[in-house]
């Protein structure tokens, strides 16, 4: 069952050259002469690879099922990362290459989301925001709170973000994870 490039919209999952993407942008075009197309961005979901692709309806799409799990991160060994599902309680792994992006995030017991395509684990999909403790920064000093700006802080998954001026060592923060930008105090 092929898509036509009317149906494609962002959020939508895709087979395509035989891989599995996620729409991230969709841009429908029809000039005057010609058949209509679609300008997409697409997200490879074994890869993370982002790649700018036009799409035709003379291009063989077909709509991917993505089933979401919920997920536990366990442990990491070497390159190799563990998770439990929550559903069978059985160990699942995947390699640094395909979590490249979300490694910075991976805190043990952290529950996230899988993203299983035909039965394989393929990627994981984040929370959208984390709540972390900082381990490390500098420290605040008196009348800091009133001015509007920020430091360098150290989270307890060796993340590196801008924070303000009066969160100090050992605060637990909430942060955006796909923007990673502070958000407030726990």
């Amino acid at each position: 069952m092929g898509l036509s490039i009317s149906d494609l919209r962002p959020g939508i999952s895709i087979k395509y050259n035989n891989e599995v993407f996620t729409i991230l942008e969709c841009e429908h075009a029809k000039l005057g002469r010609g058949s209509a197309f679609c300008r997409t961005k697409l997200k490879n979901l074994r890869t993370s690879q982002v790649i700018d692709c036009t799409l035709r309806d003379s291009d063989n799409i077909e709509e991917a099922f993505i089933e979401k799990r919920g997920l536990q991160y366990l442990y990491s060994d070497g390159d190799i990362f563990h998770f439990l599902d929550l559903e069978t309680y059985e160990d699942l792994v995947l390699d640094k290459m395909r979590i490249e992006d979300k490694i910075e995030w991976l805190k043990d017991n952290l529950e996230l989301t899988g993203l299983f395509y035909n039965n394989e684990l393929i990627n994981l999909e984040l929370p959208s925001a984390l709540e972390l403790k900082v381990v490390e920064t500098e420290p605040g000093f008196r009348g800091d709170t009133v001015k509007s700006g920020t430091k360098p802080a150290k989270l307890e998954t060796g993340l590196i973000i801008q924070v303000p001026l009066f969160i100090n060592k050992g605060d637990v923060i909430k942060v955006d994870t796909r923007t990673k930008e502070y958000l407030g105090r726990v």
